[in-house]
């Protein structure tokens, strides 16, 4: 019996064949729709004096920044073509060379996630309202948001893993194929059970399946952790979506071990075995996005620091208030004796 799985056939990219809609772009729709539920949620949960036009302004600017970063990183730092650089005008453009809307395929999400937070920043500065308190209750929505991000991803048949021996590796119809008359290709071939025919010249092998990797534990997992612990229980302020900058940062990390770089090629090697980025050989040689995670967890740490230190909550500020006024007593009262 075959230990690995195909990516069937009738799974496409379009929701209807022959017309410009698809399902990852459903997929960002889907993302933004449960964000907006749950930060809603929260607003009137917890009585919070919030317009809705606020709130909708507020997650307009945050997508408008989110798919401009993403949209740029993706294309800028992550295709390893140099097509965007020479031809900077198509990066916002989703037409082809003959005119057919082919839409924006390719997005980034740290990218998208700095596009976000800097658009966030600004409309919260602008109409003076509390941008920590606003990116917690966001934060409670995001990462399940991201599953379904992932889900597109996976329709696409696109950023898939390295090559497994995994009973749930998956041949993916787009990856890059090796030739049938290496050894270590039909060694492969053997160990899984896949049959190689004799006029083959390539041999296309089973992949981790990282979108879902990243749908179950960058997605689902820590969208449960905050939204049935952390957002219940955070200590001050801000923890809430620090806490979500670190987590995602850290698993993200772990699960980019099985992902092929986009790049083509590994961003720092410190181990001097030879390691293909198609295998995984070593934990010593790292790919680009990994430096993007590790960024993140140092930045989510920093700004707990930070916000600890200096974003108060009204019960601090008004215990910082209390021992004014009782000194103002006091004093009062030694002037009275005084006199």
């Amino acid at each position: 019996m075959p230990a690995f799985l195909r990516y069937e056939q009738w799974v496409r990219p379009e929701i209807i064949p022959g017309l410009p809609f698809r399902w990852y772009g459903l997929m960002y729709l889907v993302a933004f729709g449960i964000s907006y539920f749950f930060f809603v949620y929260q607003v009137r949960k917890r009585k919070l004096d919030i317009s809705q036009d606020d709130i909708i302004n507020f997650f307009f600017w945050c997508i408008i920044g989110l798919l401009i970063g993403a949209r740029l990183f993706a294309t800028l730092l992550f295709d390893s073509s140099g097509y965007y650089w020479r031809n900077p005008h198509r990066i916002f453009w989703p037409f082809d060379e003959q005119f057919r809307f082919v839409g924006l395929a390719g997005m980034n999400y740290y990218g998208g996630l700095i596009g976000a937070v800097l658009a966030g920043i600004l409309y919260c500065r602008r109409k003076k309202l509390d941008a920590v308190e606003w990116a917690d209750m966001l934060a409670g929505g995001i990462p399940l948001g991201y599953t379904f991000g992932r889900f597109g991803n996976f329709i696409n048949g696109e950023l898939y893993g390295r090559i497994t021996k995994l009973p749930w590796g998956m041949v993916f119809p787009h990856a890059r194929t090796f030739p049938a008359s290496e050894a270590w290709v039909r060694e492969y071939a053997t160990d899984i059970g896949m049959n190689i025919a004799a006029d083959a010249a390539t041999v296309n092998l089973p992949r981790h399946p990282t979108q879902l990797y990243e749908a179950l534990f960058d997605g689902l997992l820590i969208w449960a952790i905050i939204w049935f612990v952390v957002r219940k229980r955070r200590p001050y302020p801000g923890f809430t979506i620090g806490f979500y900058v670190v987590a995602y940062g850290f698993v993200r990390f772990l699960i980019d071990y099985l992902r092929v770089p986009l790049t083509g090629d590994f961003l720092i090697t410190l181990s001097s075995k030879s390691n293909p980025p198609y295998l995984l050989v070593t934990p010593w040689n790292f790919i680009p996005s990994q430096l993007y995670s590790l960024l993140m967890i140092v930045g989510g740490v920093l700004f707990l620091v930070l916000v600890r230190r200096f974003h108060k909550t009204p019960a601090e500020r008004d215990g910082e208030e209390r021992p004014t006024r009782l000194s103002a007593k006091k004093l009062r009262k030694r002037i009275d004796r005084s006199k």
